[in-house]
């Protein structure tokens, strides 16, 4: 019995052994930015980690799959989020939050503030006033903002103007915060759920250069009214991820993996190939 106990104990042993250097190495090697694009169905999220350990969340699904996905990518320990961002108060992104911002305290939360008459609303902003109490800093987002998180940068595009207090109309989908992440000389361009109205107002608003982006993340799951020749033009992305689950509405519609192939765009999609990791040295991108 004696001798069983003391080879459990070096069993563990070892394996704590084990997991220390394996944090070690990985807190001494980690000069990539890592961008998680999460298959929490149908809706939006994705993880970011920057080289110097800010974590980022946007969005948060549909439901509390996501809090699966963050238990896998956060240390257990840790129960803060340096940023999260709602692109839009409608439920496939806003309801996984709920269950995120009860686990985690946030230290900043980016959001647009329009309202919407709808119960994941007003639940959204009971969770908002928990987290102030917490401390945690109440952004809104407009054009031309600039977060910096070390040598990572979240460049804000639309909306152009501020819509704290301005109500959506049937949703909040042309409301979206579209933002450029930017490590070095790659960068990845998160849309939200706008449609074509929104994409030509960007393409008329900035310089080639200001949307140019390796990595787009498709608007809208891929409906057929997003992702349009003009804006894609001015993307010019290597890669597009897709945000999709089971669905009724024909997401990703053919027209949309169409048009990414016309411009030879390599089509990841969460329905299919679940998550997507990507990591960036700033130089090249690596995509598991």
């Amino acid at each position: 019995m004696r001798r069983h106990i003391v080879f459990l104990v070096a069993v563990f042993l070892f394996f704590l052994n084990i997991f220390c250097w394996k944090e070690v190495f990985a807190l001494a090697g980690h000069h990539y930015l890592l961008v998680d694009f999460l298959d929490v169905g149908q809706g939006d999220s994705v993880f970011i980690k920057t080289p110097q350990g800010h974590q980022i969340l946007i969005d948060g699904g549909p439901d509390s799959r996501v809090l699966g996905k963050l238990s896998s990518l956060i240390p257990f320990w840790d129960k803060s989020i340096d940023l999260v961002i709602l692109t839009h108060p409608e439920s496939d992104h806003m309801r996984g939050l709920f269950g995120v911002l009860k686990r985690y305290k946030a230290d900043y939360i980016l959001w647009t503030g329009v309202k919407r008459d709808t119960p994941e609303y007003d639940a959204w902003i009971g969770v908002l006033e928990k987290q102030k109490k917490k401390g945690a800093k109440i952004l809104i987002a407009k054009s031309g903002q600039q977060i910096k998180a070390g040598g990572t940068s979240i460049d804000i595009l639309f909306p152009l103007e501020n819509l704290a207090g301005k109500e959506a109309e049937k949703t909040a989908n042309s409301t979206s915060i579209v933002h450029r992440v930017v490590y070095g000389r790659k960068s990845f361009l998160f849309t939200g759920d706008v449609g074509f109205t929104e994409e030509n107002t960007l393409a008329n608003s900035y310089e080639l250069t200001d949307l140019k982006s390796d990595v787009l993340k498709i608007a809208h799951h891929g409906s057929k009214y997003s992702t349009s020749n003009l804006f894609l033009e001015n993307v010019k992305p290597e890669f597009a991820v897709i945000e999709v689950g089971k669905n009724s509405y024909g997401h990703p519609t053919e027209e949309v993996l169409q048009r990414l192939q016309n411009y030879d765009i390599k089509i990841f999609r969460t329905d299919t190939d679940k998550d997507v990791q990507m990591a960036s040295d700033g130089k090249n991108i690596i995509i598991k």
